[in-house]
């Protein structure tokens, strides 16, 4: 219980936050704007308008989508 770190999509959200400036709420808004889009649809515009890296995007997306919110 003493080793409780972040895993999964979550975990790269600190790296996202220093990288892109802005809060992960703000990305899981703009993601939720482009619904109903298909996951590799929303990677590929945060990756070609907001210049995100493949794997910062990959793990935006799927958190968001996965949580529903």
């Amino acid at each position: 219980m003493a080793d409780e770190r972040t895993r999964g999509p979550a975990s790269y959200f600190p790296s996202i936050e220093k990288a892109y400036g802005k809060p992960i709420s703000v990305w899981q808004d703009l993601i939720r704007q482009r619904l109903p889009a298909r996951h590799m649809e929303l990677v590929a515009m945060l990756k070609a308008e907001h210049g995100m890296g493949h794997g910062h995007a990959n793990a935006l997306v799927a958190h968001t989508l996965a949580t529903g919110r």
